[in-house]
């Protein structure tokens, strides 16, 4: 199988395939393999139906197949494992399906997927979200808070706020997700990706953007909020999830990648789930 670089024009390619696959994890949309594909060293192979390789964050290569693993034949499955270590991501759904007895899987706490419901996010009820709350509540006692869907003069202000979080996080742009996130913002519509920015006091303050994983799960790509407004991602996280439409019930805020400060922040929203992700091997 020969392979190449994934790129914009593998969108038509891409696009509905991902659409149509029933896994729920993050990685399977065409917007996250295009914006991570240096992250992953994401490639496409050809040979028949189109598949994806890639790169853990641990070093290890995968296959990420643009199907679910049971449409292919065990023959076609140990054909294209030859080119990588194993199948990833795989969900437990999905694992649930393979027979146990043709295959071997791991599962890495780092690779989890961070679910909230999104009535949780718009009410921060309940006494163990009493400090999201009280954040909450400061921001609004200081600033007036205001939203607007990013798109067309406002993106300027979402570029804005990216560039001053490059510089709050005290890190080259090589070690945070500000070249994903840059081409994000330049290629929204392409992506057919869809978030809010926030104002407070009328100044820029943060945004979300992300897609719509399924029917009923929302995926968030990037959450940027700068320091020195306190409370802030308390509220962007509040007001986004009032304003998704109710159809959603779930939002994915994707994996913490091992990263403790990521790991805190998540798990102190208490996340209605944590989706494992599998990596899966077949014997020969």
């Amino acid at each position: 199988m020969t392979w190449e670089n994934i790129d914009l024009h593998h969108k038509e390619l891409l696009y509905e395939r991902f659409r149509n696959i029933s896994e729920p994890l993050s990685e399977y949309t065409f917007a996250n393999i295009f914006l991570f594909r240096r992250t992953h060293e994401y490639e496409i192979g050809r040979n028949g139906e189109p598949v994806i390789r890639g790169k853990t964050y641990d070093g290890k290569k995968y296959i990420q197949p643009v199907n679910n693993l049971q449409a292919y034949s065990k023959e076609k499955l140990l054909e294209l494992q030859k080119d990588a270590e194993f199948f990833f991501p795989v969900s437990e759904e999905c694992l649930a399906l393979l027979d146990p007895a043709t295959i071997e899987y791991t599962s890495d706490e780092a690779d989890s997927d961070y679910i909230y419901t999104r009535e949780k996010m718009a009410t921060y009820a309940g006494r163990k979200l009493h400090k999201k709350r009280n954040l909450m509540k400061q921001f609004h006692e200081e600033y007036e808070g205001t939203s607007r869907p990013i798109c067309g003069e406002v993106k300027e202000d979402a570029l804005y706020i990216l560039e001053k979080w490059q510089d709050q996080a005290d890190l080259p742009k090589e070690e945070t997700d500000y070249r994903a996130c840059l081409e994000a913002l330049t290629h929204c519509d392409e992506l057919v990706l869809c978030g809010e920015i926030y104002y407070a006091n009328g100044k820029p303050c943060g945004f979300i953007l992300g897609e719509e994983l399924n029917s009923e799960t929302y995926v968030m790509h990037f959450a940027k909020g700068l320091v020195g407004f306190k409370g802030v991602y308390q509220f962007i996280f509040n007001e986004f999830a009032k304003h998704l439409p109710e159809k959603y019930k779930y939002i994915n805020f994707e994996q913490d990648m091992g990263k403790e400060s990521l790991r805190q922040s998540k798990r102190s929203y208490l996340p209605d789930l944590l989706m494992k992700k599998y990596r899966v091997r077949f014997k020969g």
